[in-house]
This record gives structure tokens, sequence and C-alpha cells, in this order.
């Protein structure tokens, strides 16, 4: 929930509130209700990407719309009491960005982007090859950069794994959830959030909540836990809990299911053709569990729906957020690397924040953090020439601040209420799954 703070009267200071208290989240309805109402009701086409400034665009953007302006007023509007942080600092407090090849925070890239101000960095493997090193590089982002920052990992267990010379070797999701109870599979990712928590990554990329059961190696493969919904539900969110247990915030990924397709989206993307009501009695499902036991962060992946945007990916799709927000969650909804084929094939790196973040992305990730002052920029150019509302920047950069450990208040003078995941005592019996091992 995002609201304006109550602010004191014109001769006081701007107030600096504190973070809003972290809660359970709220399902407003069912995604089968969520998908009916995104399919009848009519839901705005994302607006235009801006192109950012910098060098030429190798590859053509998406087509641009009228610039939106503010209807003229004979009568000024009073000057508010909260004044919020300049408009680049707001646009750079949106990006989650990669650092390629760096291992020490005094490297000047690094510094560089702490200094940018950026909401986020992602670490991956080729960022971690050690507790103490991983430990040293978080510390010294932290220090260079303006405010709190997340720092981000991908880290599954399986393949998937981009701190495994910090946590250890794991077995995928799919052994997991064959070999050992969803007891289990939270004792084990609490492990490896400790492991996490120790050297300073606070948020993991994961779990996967996708149905897949073909092949180990697909695109999703043994990524999954499982191809039943239930069961995906019921693991996925062990291994959520198990996270939260240690104090590292988890993204379950990727809304709204990314099993139908054995495209790799980090080549180009595919057309998944499921009916309104097959995705919601199947891939929505655990989504819908996870967003009604407080997940506070959703990762959208870079699939086109027939059913909400055929043309645009989920991640860039007015569509598919209102779908998120419909089925009751209130969290940070993040892109996929907006670096991969299916997007950056069709929109360079600003062009696609601009897209994004004006579709109801929150966060805008990038593995690649040498495009991060290019997509600030975009961003800001987007604000002023009427592409991307402003409300809608502030919004996004509150709710990532606030996930940060950051204060919203002082970010966009909007106040922020993030979900919080629940203990989870039962859950995993009353979905129907066995709590021992087979």
């Amino acid at each position: 929930m995002v609201s304006s703070p109550t602010t004191p009267g014109p001769s006081g200071p701007p107030p600096r509130h504190a973070r809003g208290a972290a809660r359970p989240g709220r399902a407003r309805g069912s995604a089968a209700a969520a998908l009916v109402a995104v399919g009848l009701a009519a839901v705005p086409l994302a607006w235009a990407a801006a192109d950012g400034r910098g060098a030429p665009e190798p590859a053509p953007t998406a087509a641009s719309a009228p610039a939106r302006t503010a209807a003229p007023s004979a009568i000024p509007e009073p000057t508010p009491t909260c004044t919020p942080s300049p408009l680049e600092e707001r646009a750079a407090a949106v990006l989650v960005v990669g650092l390629p090849g760096v291992t020490r925070a005094d490297d000047p890239f690094a510094q560089q982007v702490a200094a940018l101000g950026v909401g986020g960095v992602f670490l991956a493997g080729g960022n971690a090859y050690g507790a103490d090193q991983v430990s040293a590089l978080t510390a010294g982002l932290r220090a260079a950069a303006p405010r709190p920052v997340l720092v981000a990992t991908d880290e599954e267990s399986g393949r998937v794994a981009h701190m495994r010379d910090v946590v250890g070797p794991g077995p995928s999701p799919r052994r997991m959830a064959a070999q050992g109870s969803p007891d289990d599979v939270r004792a084990q990712a609490a492990a490896t959030g400790q492991a996490l928590s120790a050297v300073g990554v606070g948020l993991d990329l994961a779990p996967v909540l996708d149905l897949d059961d073909g092949p180990s190696g697909g695109v999703i493969g043994d990524r999954s836990f499982s191809a039943d919904p239930e069961e995906a539900a019921a693991y996925g969110l062990a291994y959520a809990r198990g996270l939260a247990d240690a104090g590292v915030t988890s993204a379950v990924k990727h809304f709204p299911g990314h099993g139908r397709s054995a495209v790799d989206s980090h080549v180009e993307s595919s057309l998944v053709e499921a009916s309104l009501d097959e995705l919601a009695a199947t891939d929505l499902l655990p989504f819908q569990r996870a967003v009604d036991a407080g997940a506070p962060v959703v990762m959208l992946n870079h699939l086109q729906y027939a059913a909400l945007d055929p043309d645009l990916p989920a991640s860039l799709s007015p569509r598919a957020y209102a779908l998120l927000r419909e089925m009751g969650f209130e969290g940070v909804a993040i892109t996929d690397s907006v670096g991969m084929g299916a997007v950056n094939l069709r929109w360079d790196f600003p062009a696609a924040a601009v897209q994004a973040v004006s579709a109801g992305a929150d966060a805008v990730l990038t593995t690649d953090g040498n495009h991060a002052a290019r997509m600030r920029d975009g961003l800001v150019q987007a604000v002023r020439d009427g592409t991307l509302p402003e409300e809608r920047l502030s919004e996004a950069a509150a709710r990532v601040t606030a996930l940060a450990g950051g204060d919203p208040v002082a970010m966009s003078c909007l106040d922020v209420d993030l979900p919080e995941l629940g203990p989870g005592a039962g859950s995993e019996v009353d979905a129907g799954v066995a709590t021992s091992a087979p």
C-alpha cells in the first residue's frame, strides 16, 4: 500500500517518516477472478518507451505514443509540505543492476554505479569466489552508496546458483521435492539464507514457481519443484520461508508462469496461447498462494501471453501487472533482466526501463550496470516529456526504497507498507502435500 504521509503545517520542515511496518499480504481476489477482471476491463496500453541519452541504439524501439500532459489550471496548486528527492534520484532508485567482472568494492566501475544511487546491485557468479571476498564487496558497495541499497543474487540451488562458492552445491528444486518434505526444503533454504545473509546479500531472486516436468535441462526443467500447481506452491513457499527465516527476502518467479514455453527468453520471446481459464487453473495458482501468504517480491518474465498482451512481454505489459495487482499483490514487482534477447532485441535499455515502469514495474533488473546511467536518464526524460507519469515513478521508487530498508517518504513523499511472508504453520499440510519424506 502506498499513501501520502501526514504532514505538519507550512511552518514546519518536511517530516522524515520511518518505513511503515511490514505485514502479511492480503489477497483481494483469486487468480481466476483477477483474470476475468483483466480480460474484461479496459487496461491502458503501455506508455511508449523513450530513447535514453547516450550512444545511438543498435536495435529498434517500440513505437511512441502521444505524450500525456497535465490539463491547464488557472488556480496554482499549493506548495507541498513534503518535497520528494530529485527526479534523477527517484529514477536511479528503481534500477537493480549487475556489475560484470567486479570482485572488489574499490573497482572504479563499482564506485561509479554505487554513487549513481541505484536501488540495488545484482551479484552473479563472476562477482563471487568466496565468503570473505563477497563480504568485503557488499560492505564496500553499501559504504559507497548514498542510501540503503539492495544486494541481490540468484541462488535457486541446482544449476542456477550464482553463490555456489559461498553457500556450497545443492540439489535442484525438482530433486529437493522428490527426496524430501516441504519442511526439509525450508530447512535447506534457511541454511542457504544464513550463508547469504552472512556475506551481506539480502535479496534472492528465487524460488521458481513455474510448472514443469519436462527434460531436466529445459529452460525451466529441474528448476521447477513440480508440474502440479499445489505441490509447486507448497515447496516454493517452503523455500521462500526458509530464506525469510534467515532474514533474506525472496522473489518468486517467473510470473505469470514460464513452464508452458520451451523457448529461452535469454535469446528470444515466444507466445503462450493458453486461455485465461487455463492460466488460472494451473500456472497462476502457485503465485496466488504466494501472494496470499505475503510474498514481498514477484519477478515477471519476458514471454508474451495471448490472453494478456500478445505483442508485449509480460515484463513490459500493463495487463500483466494489472493481473498481479488484482490478485492482491502489494509488494515490489521486478522485471527479469531487460538485457535478455526477448526484450533487448526490440527495446534498448533506456526504452525498456521506461516501458517497464510505465506498465507497472517497481524495479527494473539488468545484469549489466554499464547501462545504468542511460536507463536513469531515459526515465528522467520520459517524465519530463510526459511519456511516463511522475506519480508512477515515485510509487516505484518508494517501494524499492522501502524494500532496501530506506525511507520511502524521504524519497517520494509516499509511505509504503510492504507485505511480509507469514510463518506458514501448517500451510504445507493444508496445501495437500505430505510433510514427511517419501
